[in-house]
């Protein structure tokens, strides 16, 4: 099939090609991509952080305009949340990650399960902020909390969570080890989100990232400190290749 235009026909697949990298939206603080699903599978995330009440508002209120219905917005401050839901009255704050979900069209489901490991309680709004990213996305999700290595008997009594995983997220602070034992029990990717959580000399989560990056367990990857979102989005992108349910 083609499609005619002023400068000749093209291919439905070239029209498709062409508009995966357009249209974009200047607001002068923002530029907004609209067809980020079609060329990545995701539609743009919005980061909160930083950004004032208007200007979160402002792109949520374009994208709205340009048919978006699915929006997943990070590190929101709490008092944004209201004029997102004046804009979206679907929307829902995840106040444990500070993320504001707004789902009108689910994704596909992927058939994988994802699960997601914390070292300890204080690392849970880390595991929340890839829980929730991997949900909206279309993953089923288990969440296994407190099992670090202080009580490694913690996480040999759930070695079925890992068993059933397809991908495996690690969210560690302290000594970061947590994510090189579970790699040492599985033979799925293990994604590793070291914390900033820890006393001194772990460095806002430094000396984490550094043992996570020397991990002896093969098959361990690494994400940047406190980065529940890209540890989120990895593990869907992994998953998806395991099919649609």
């Amino acid at each position: 099939m083609l499609l005619s235009l002023k400068n000749g026909d093209i291919s439905v697949d070239e029209a498709v090609e062409r508009l995966r990298y357009k249209p974009i939206e200047d607001l002068e603080y923002a530029v907004i991509d609209y067809n980020r699903e079609l060329r990545a599978g995701c539609p743009e995330v919005i980061l909160g952080e930083g950004k004032t009440i208007e200007q979160t508002a402002g792109i949520v209120s374009n994208m709205k305009k340009n048919g978006a219905e699915n929006i997943l917005i990070t590190r929101v401050p709490e008092e944004t949340y209201g004029a997102v839901k004046e804009i979206y009255p679907n929307a829902v704050h995840h106040s444990v990650c500070r993320i504001i979900t707004v789902l009108g069209r689910p994704f596909l489901k992927n058939k994988g399960l994802i699960t997601v490991f914390s070292a300890g309680t204080a690392d849970v709004p880390v595991c929340e902020e890839a829980a929730v990213t991997a949900e909206f996305l279309g993953n089923g999700v288990e969440r296994v909390y407190d099992v670090g290595v202080a009580g490694l008997h913690r996480l040999l009594s759930r070695l079925d969570k890992i068993k059933e995983a397809n991908v495996i997220i690690v969210a560690a602070g302290m000594e970061g080890a947590l994510a090189s034992v579970v790699g040492g029990l599985t033979d799925k990717p293990v994604i590793a989100v070291p914390t900033s959580r820890g006393y001194g000399a772990n460095l806002g989560g430094l000396s984490a990232l550094l043992t996570m990056l020397n991990s002896c367990a093969s098959g361990v990857g690494v994400v940047n400190i406190d980065n529940g979102f890209g540890a989120g989005y990895l593990a869907n992108n992994i998953n998806r290749l395991s099919g649609k349910a």
